[in-house]
């Protein structure tokens, strides 16, 4: 549950604090997928649907996407619950990409994805592309 500590002046929870939670919600689900410690890569795409009042619960749904040999993309999607009508509304969604490493932060393999249904098979097409957009971005910034 929110609480005032998290909210800015308008009363509701500072974007910070949720993309916070959003990055820890990702790198706990790159973890159990990757069965090893993850890092933070990227995050992209962080959208602000709704703002999230205080007394607020949220809802944090992380799902991987997309899997490489190392590195992974994580789809977090949350959303806000009244706690007394248990009116549920998506406010935020984010994309953020995680590797896996060892204890001394060196890179371990993943295991692969397994996609089973027509959306897997999407959001799979669809972080190829984000993907690749990624590389073409750090192209440019190392060129």
């Amino acid at each position: 549950m929110t609480h005032p500590d998290h909210a800015n002046f308008h009363g509701n929870v500072h974007g910070g604090n949720l993309m916070k939670w959003i990055d820890e919600s990702g790198g706990i689900a790159a973890m159990r997928h990757s069965g090893a410690l993850a890092v933070t890569v990227f995050i992209d795409s962080v959208t602000f649907e709704h703002p999230v009042n205080v007394g607020d619960i949220l809802l944090f749904t992380a799902t991987p996407t997309w899997v490489g040999r190392t590195s992974m993309e994580i789809l977090v999607e949350v959303e806000k619950e009244n706690p007394f009508t248990g009116e549920k509304t998506l406010t935020n969604s984010a994309y953020a990409v995680y590797v896996a490493v060892d204890g001394n932060g060196g890179t371990l393999p993943v295991p692969r994805l397994v996609l089973e249904t027509a959306l897997e098979e999407e959001r799979f097409q669809a972080a190829e592309a984000r993907r690749a957009y990624r590389l073409s971005l750090r192209k440019k910034k190392s060129g």
